[in-house]
């Protein structure tokens, strides 16, 4: 426009200012009807509308991939820590002082019940037992005179020979003389038993541990320091740690009934060592302890495995995978699916009626796998947007594509 007004007011001025004379007249007319073509074409190209700029942008919709919720049946389990600890573990420790004369297992190696660990010089308890031995048999003598007297007595007070007074001081010396053999029995069974003591034997079966002490050292009866460790591997108990938030809510679950507990999973527990491969035998959950731990507000539950390998060991760091329950019509959202809002909570893209882009708020228990288990947010026929998510927002219109999404296997519950 600004061209063609510059152009015409040139046009004006040519008109104006034209000279009279006939030649110089005709050149003049063809130059400002050249100016005048030119103004027009450039008049027309700046005013008419561009290529492109103003031309209405085609409106299309975006494609998204969805999937549909349906509902299935799924058996819910727990992934709790847990250390090993020995079934039986006894600390053999001496019942008499005295020097160890000699060792007789080999450190590290399996050994009965019963069997004699190390042996302690008997030579004074040997003596101290032939000396109650010998002091028995005096008192037995001594009883065998009081009763040989108290029963001629009690023959003579019939013929009215010895008095009532004598009678009566045999049967009190016979009385005192089964009661110093009754002690002298004591004694003799004291000293036998400290003579046993000094065979100090392994009250279990078991694996037993290193040594303390060797051959001529000095032990004292009931010393703080063992002598050696014994300890029954085979089973072998798991403590498991589980939060009492956890416990609770896995109660009101079974209690209400969104959880059943099938008599086959009731208690049992896989078992995942420590460099992730799992345990070939499978376990039992025994009980779960009564009291909450103040320091970390958890509860220990223990398990027993079978350990025939010897393959587990007291002190290894372990994962129980516990069964739950079976949870009936359960909800599962991929995870691709699911984001998090500023505030943390998590939300999801579904595809409602009319391909409205619509956004729900969910409430997502557990992962399992690559997928959420949902309680609330979600119904049956849903369909999820997993793909696009990008492209699409509330309010929005969509086409939906049906996607097929790779889940995992695994239903290990995420702590």
């Amino acid at each position: 426009m600004f061209y063609l007004d510059q152009t015409l007011t040139l046009i004006r001025w040519g008109f104006r200012d034209m000279p009279k004379s006939g030649s110089e007249t005709s050149h003049c007319r063809r130059y400002l009807a050249v100016l005048l073509i030119a103004g027009a074409s450039l008049g027309f190209d700046g005013c008419g509308p561009s290529n492109g700029q103003n031309a209405p942008a085609a409106q299309t919709v975006p494609e998204v991939g969805v999937v549909e919720i349906s509902p299935r049946d799924m058996t819910l389990t727990t992934e709790l820590p847990g250390r090993t600890a020995p079934y039986l573990i006894a600390e053999v420790r001496p019942q008499v002082g005295g020097i160890i004369q000699e060792r007789l297992f080999t450190e590290g190696g399996q050994i009965e019940a019963g069997q004699l660990l190390y042996q302690i010089d008997p030579a004074t308890y040997e003596s101290s037992h032939a000396s109650a031995k010998a002091a028995l048999a005096r008192d037995q003598a001594s009883l065998h005179t009081a009763q040989l007297k108290a029963d001629r007595y009690k023959k003579l007070l019939t013929t009215k020979a010895v008095s009532q007074e004598q009678y009566d001081d045999a049967m009190a010396a016979l009385a005192e003389a089964r009661a110093i053999v009754a002690v002298s029995q004591a004694a003799l069974q004291a000293a036998k038993i400290n003579l046993d003591y000094t065979r100090v034997t392994s009250p279990i079966g078991g694996r037993v541990g290193r040594s303390a002490v060797t051959v001529g050292a000095l032990v004292t009866a009931n010393q703080p320091t063992a002598l050696a460790m014994v300890q029954q591997l085979d089973p072998i108990y798991v403590d498991l740690t589980q939060s009492s938030a956890q416990l609770l809510r896995l109660r009101r679950a079974l209690a209400s009934g969104e959880l059943q507990r099938t008599d086959e999973a009731k208690a049992d527990v896989a078992l995942i060592l420590g460099d992730g491969t799992q345990y070939a035998h499978r376990g039992k959950l025994q009980f779960c302890e009564v009291t909450v731990a103040q320091s970390t507000g958890t509860v220990t539950l223990r398990a027993v495995f079978p350990n025939p390998n010897g393959e587990l060991l007291p002190g290894m760091y372990v994962r129980a995978r516990i069964r739950e329950g079976i949870k009936r019509q359960a909800i599962f959202a991929p995870q691709q699916g699911v984001t998090r809002d500023p505030r943390g909570h998590a939300t999801a893209l579904v595809l409602g009626g009319g391909g409205t882009v619509e956004q729900r708020e969910l409430q997502v228990d557990r992962s399992l796998g690559s997928q959420w288990l949902v309680s609330t947010g979600l119904k049956v026929g849903d369909r999820l947007i997993v793909e696009g998510i990008q492209n699409v927002r509330p309010g929005a219109k969509a086409r939906a594509v049906t996607v097929k999404v790779l889940t995992s296997a695994s239903v290990a519950a995420g702590s």
